[in-house]
C-alpha cells in the first residue's frame, strides 16, 4: 500500500466514523435490545459492498445520485427498523430528513463564511 493510499484510507475511515453513525448504531442496538459492539461490527461487515455500490452511483450520477441511494438506504433501514420498534423507525427517518436539509443548508450557510 502507497502512502498516498494509506493517507486516502485513512481519511475516509474518519468520514465513516462520524457521530451520525454512532447515534444510528446505538438506536439500532437499544430497540433491538442487542449488544452495541456487536450491531456495529456486523453492520460495519454488511455495509462495505453497499459504500462501493454508492461510490459507483456517484461516478455515474454524481453527488446527487449518491444522495439519493443514501436517502434509500435510510428509509430502508427504517422499514427494517419498523420490525423492531416504531420509535426507531421514526427516529431513523428523521435522521435522514436531517441529512438531506444538511446537503441542502451547507452551500448557503458556507457562503456566510467564505465569499
Amino acid at each position: 500500500m502507497t502512502r498516498e493510499m494509506f493517507v486516502a484510507a485513512m481519511g475516509l475511515s474518519f468520514f465513516i466514523i462520524c457521530p451520525r453513525m454512532a447515534g444510528m448504531v446505538h438506536i439500532i442496538a437499544k430497540n433491538a435490545q442487542l449488544p452495541l459492539i456487536y450491531t456495529a461490527l456486523y453492520g460495519s461487515v454488511i455495509a462495505i459492498p453497499m459504500i462501493l455500490v454508492m461510490v459507483m452511483v456517484f461516478g455515474k450520477l454524481g453527488v446527487w445520485g449518491a444522495l439519493a441511494f443514501c436517502v434509500m438506504t435510510d428509509l430502508l433501514s427504517a422499514l427494517f427498523m419498523k420490525s423492531v420498534s416504531t420509535r426507531a423507525s421514526i427516529e431513523t427517518l428523521v435522521i435522514a430528513v436531517f441529512v438531506i436539509l444538511g446537503v441542502k443548508a451547507a452551500p448557503y450557510i458556507t457562503g456566510f463564511f467564505i465569499k
